[in-house]
């Protein structure tokens, strides 16, 4: 059971079967310096907000909720009516640093960013990157934050939606396959605890060291017992094809849909002009509606795992 704000929000932030098809470009430093590395000069402020809104202008017309950054896009969408009044609105609210090891980065949250303001300013739900191992000496500190945004998403009665991303401990490896599932799962049991409406999860099989569709099912299957919240995929950076095939696998398997960003627009970065523009009005959103067919198909909806609220006749005085 949930309260009638979040059921709310939830379901604006959903097609009308319960699946979320979401737009993500909250993209920050990482997208900035790609643009930078492709543009014939810096990437101004300006024009970093103008790339963010040539892709809504694309693909959001496909989507049923958008995850956007406040700085470059949430003030500028909304102000030109780039954002629909049907369309959900997810805003995160830390900061992302890529120049430091997951291991010893620390949750620094958006200068005169919050919660509250989110909700003041019309957004329906709150997102929280968390690089997370079990065993990194800021697990327990990471908990403590997930606790501490929960319950401030709590107080204002709009839906927490947590990314937990798994790390290896070696700066110099990358996590095995059978470490990352075990991950995965127990990120996703431990957090679905926590005061977590939805869980923004990552494929829980790393397709370079595995192509084996036996082990991808299996290993969703596995991760959707331990979640007991809605759960989305997000899409990791890794190209269409291959996130396509693995949010069929997810949905099957019990996800509620996919959160994605660079899946669907990640060459626009290295075109400029008209070529950009093309891409951005053809290829992605063509991709968008392959992703929500997928979703139509195959995905749970995340009311399966989301009991609406009571709605008795004086449901408000106590409320």
């Amino acid at each position: 059971m949930t309260t009638m704000g979040k059921y709310r929000h939830l379901s604006r932030c959903s097609t009308a079967d319960g699946h979320f098809v979401v737009l993500a470009i909250d993209h920050r430093d990482n997208l900035l310096a790609s643009l930078n590395q492709s543009a014939p000069q810096p990437v101004t402020d300006e024009a970093f907000s103008a790339f963010k809104m040539d892709v809504l202008s694309g693909i959001l017309p496909e989507a049923s909720g958008l995850l956007i950054d406040p700085a470059y896009g949430i003030g500028l969408g909304i102000s030109r009516g780039m954002i629909p009044a049907t369309t959900g609105l997810l805003a995160p609210i830390e900061v992302t640093n890529y120049d430091i090891h997951p291991s010893q980065r620390h949750i620094n949250f958006i200068e005169g960013w919050s919660v509250t303001k989110a909700k003041r300013a019309g957004v329906d739900g709150i997102k929280l990157l968390l690089p997370y191992h079990p065993e990194a000496e800021t697990a327990q500190e990471k908990q403590a934050i997930v606790s501490e945004v929960a319950q401030q998403c709590a107080q204002q009665d709009i839906p927490f939606f947590l990314e937990p991303i798994a790390y290896s401990l070696d700066p110099d490896a990358s996590l095995p396959n059978d470490e990352l599932r075990q991950i995965v799962v127990e990120m996703a049991r431990l957090f679905s605890d926590m005061g977590v409406d939805v869980l923004k999860m990552q494929f829980p099989v790393d397709a370079k060291q595995s192509q084996d569709e036996a082990e991808w099912h299996a290993a969703c299957e596995e991760l959707n017992t331990a979640c007991k919240v809605p759960w989305a995929l997000l899409s990791a950076g890794v190209d269409f094809e291959t996130f396509k095939q693995q949010a069929r696998i997810a949905c099957q398997a019990g996800a509620s849909g996919v959160i994605v960003g660079r899946a669907l627009w990640a060459e626009a970065v290295k075109l400029q002009g008209q070529e950009r523009a093309q891409f951005l009005a053809t290829t992605a959103p063509q991709r968008m509606r392959e992703l929500a067919s997928v979703c139509a198909q195959y995905a749970h909806p995340w009311q399966t795992h989301t009991a609406p609220p009571p709605a008795a006749f004086d449901w408000f005085k106590s409320y």
